[in-house]
């Protein structure tokens, strides 16, 4: 069994090489697409879904985003003709977040960019086995500390 300060290291070692892949991600995004962290999420989250559209609220809670900091990041997108938003035609309280065909290839060459900086990133220096059992425990500690 580890010591306490074991564990908080090991802890702290999870975090630090977190922080540090994500923000080479982020870096190397921003550099390539002009897209900080918010929207390339947004637009990874809808060119990943079905439709490509997602009710608004719904969007701004995966992407953990308060309502506020969603619609300036829903606004800035509008605005450079990545997504439109559309009204439901079943429930007038809902708002759909939806790619334009722009949106929809930048997100799609984001995504391919994302893929391939994660492959160079975390893939080569860990290799496929350590990469997939980091991914099973990240799974596992979201299913046990999640709240959803």
């Amino acid at each position: 069994m580890p010591g306490d300060d074991e564990i908080v290291t090991w802890w702290g070692l999870v975090i630090e090489g977190y922080l540090a892949t994500q923000d080479r991600l982020m870096d190397e995004i921003a550099e390539r697409f002009g897209l900080a962290p918010a929207p390339f999420d947004i637009l990874l989250r809808l060119v990943r879904t079905p439709g490509h559209r997602m009710p608004m609220t719904r969007l701004a809670t995966e992407a953990a985003l308060s309502s506020g900091g969603f619609t300036k990041v829903a606004d800035r997108l509008t605005a450079a003709g990545l997504i439109t938003r559309q009204p439901s035609p079943d429930d007038r309280r809902v708002t759909f977040a939806c790619l334009t065909e722009h949106g929809r290839e930048v997100a799609e060459k984001a995504r391919q960019a994302c893929a391939e900086i994660l492959r160079r990133r975390v893939l080569e220096p860990l290799g496929p086995e350590a990469s997939q059992a980091l991914a099973d425990a990240m799974r596992t500690l979201r299913e046990v500390n999640g709240t959803s």
